[in-house]
């Protein structure tokens, strides 16, 4: 099964996508799963795993429903208010469908960087466990040493680390988020999508050589055990066509067994994400 850990579905409006600015005209309209389904079988993608882009309750109910009218739509991470006091009741009215299979948090745009370490953040995380939903961390490298400080307390929750984590790559930095997702990979509870990377990049000006720094270095720490491929559609438009943007992975790994590249392409994500 080849399955596609990281997209997004979207009715594009301007408040609730501010971010998305002039600068990024080809994404101001919608993007919805007709048009992805294409994509995805000229790619040879069995299905994918929607990650929400709002924090909104309303945008994870909306996503479970297009999971249930798509069943290529293998799973949501979905986003809850995990600081509420009534995130357990909170979980319970969505985890009832199985398509929920994680949660996230646009961690990286918290004023406060040790949010993550709040109290009330973490009892949040705690009621995961009692749901079997996993957790995408979405940090910038400045995050890393902080969320190590998380998982210390939490080793038996699975975590996944969005986009390797949003290295430098434009500016060419490898340290110190080189170092520090080494020691995140410590953690055998955690896995890495690869992902995001062409946006970290210059989007105009990239090649496969500009990214194979930082591949080495996810590789030879997390393994193949627990690394999947992931497109960020489609945001990843900002720096090329689906095809061209996941060749980044399916080059690299393009030399390694038959059994390492069918994780990577999918296996990894549908036991990391319990996909049935």
């Amino acid at each position: 099964m080849k399955i596609d850990s990281h997209q997004h579905f979207w009715k594009f409006n301007t408040t609730d996508y501010a971010w998305i600015d002039e600068t990024m005209r080809i994404l101001r309209r919608d993007y919805l799963p007709d048009e992805l389904e294409t994509t995805l079988k000229e790619e040879g993608f069995d299905g994918c795993i929607s990650v929400q882009a709002r924090q909104s309750l309303q945008e994870t109910k909306w996503l479970l429903q297009l999971a249930d009218q798509y069943s290529w739509i293998k799973g949501i991470v979905g986003w809850v208010d995990l600081c509420s006091p009534g995130i357990e009741n909170e979980l319970e009215s969505i985890a009832r469908n199985k398509k929920l299979v994680g949660i996230r948090h646009v961690l990286h745009d918290e004023t406060d960087d040790y949010f993550m370490l709040k109290p009330e953040f973490k009892n949040g995380l705690r009621c995961l466990e009692k749901f079997g939903l996993t957790y995408d961390l979405l940090l910038f490298p400045k995050h890393l040493k902080i969320a190590a400080s998380l998982l210390e307390e939490f080793p038996d929750q699975p975590f996944v680390i969005d986009h390797i984590s949003k290295p430098l790559i434009r500016q060419g930095f490898m340290e110190p988020w080189s170092t520090n997702i080494r020691h995140i990979a410590s953690y055998p509870n955690v896995y890495c999508k690869l992902s995001g990377m062409v946006t970290e990049a210059d989007p105009n000006n990239w090649c496969q050589e500009t990214f194979n720094s930082y591949l080495d270095v996810v590789f030879e720490a997390f393994g193949p055990d627990r690394l999947m491929i992931g497109s960020d559609w489609p945001v990843c438009l900002l720096g090329g066509n689906y095809n061209r943007v996941t060749s980044i992975v399916r080059n690299y790994i393009s030399n390694l067994d038959p059994e390492s590249i069918n994780k990577i392409m999918g296996e990894n994500c549908k036991t990391f994400y319990k996909l049935t």
